[in-house]
């Protein structure tokens, strides 16, 4: 797959179809494949951390998730296909046909109970099956814990939803121990499945305006929000320099 870099990360040009397809082909490798979605906000935490660089070029695959990313491509003349966003993409993956290969997933993340919830709504919605949960709440010597708990469900999947860097880390760390095909930093989604926070209505997400219903519901993410100019500024600095 083409490359896109992006200050210093490294973004697989596909589209959603593409990305779902890459996938169910991790459902048939036999180590265990991370997919990461950076946005402008994890870009730049990473292009100054040199540990979260690797970790999330290291990643099986790596989309753009959000406009912001999509912006970047195009102001490097390095266009990016199409802006590929986490929880869409396990939607979309999670709705995909594969008659071959059962999907068994593993919810690792959020507040206590909400995985349970996400659990029960997952199962209803989609063809698979939801095989253990455990909040993302736990201390370090609990980890080797956790994995046996993950290997010993079968899981295929694995969902890690305990924020950005750290989620990536756990898989990471973990990913010779960890017996799933694919494992998905998935940040918030975890919520968003249990229905504890609610998804953008369908025209902010088609009109690539998600971030401000989010500004507009939560405007304590306004500090948040301002790394998007402060990233597209570095994007233009860079290109000219």
């Amino acid at each position: 797959m083409e490359k896109i870099n992006i200050l210093g990360i490294d973004f697989d040009n596909v589209t959603m179809q593409e990305a779902v397809n890459k996938c169910n082909e991790f459902l048939n490798n036999n180590k265990l494949n991370m997919v990461v979605t950076p946005n402008p906000e994890i870009v730049m935490i990473a292009k100054d951390d040199e540990e979260y660089r690797k970790i999330i070029n290291s990643a099986s695959l790596v989309v753009p998730d959000g406009i912001g990313i999509i912006k970047a491509g195009n102001i490097l003349k390095k266009p990016l296909k199409q802006r590929v966003a986490g929880y869409d993409l396990i939607c979309n993956f999670f709705a995909s046909q594969n008659q071959e290969i059962e999907k068994r997933v593993y919810i690792l993340g959020a507040k206590p109970g909400v995985a349970q919830i996400a659990k029960e709504k997952l199962e209803e919605k989609y063809n698979l099956k939801v095989v253990g949960t455990h909040d993302g709440y736990f201390k370090a010597e609990d980890v080797e814990n956790i994995i046996e708990d993950i290997n010993k469900s079968q899981a295929n999947i694995l969902l890690v939803g305990m924020g950005m860097k750290k989620q990536e880390q756990f898989i990471y760390l973990n990913k010779e121990k960890l017996n799933a095909n694919i494992a998905f930093g998935c940040g918030g989604s975890i919520d968003v499945f249990a229905g504890t926070v609610k998804r953008a209505p369908e025209f902010w997400v088609n009109h690539n305006l998600e971030w401000l219903y989010r500004l507009i519901k939560q405007p304590s993410r306004l500090g948040r929000m301002l790394v998007l100019p402060k990233f597209l500024l570095v994007v233009m600095f860079r290109k000219n320099r």
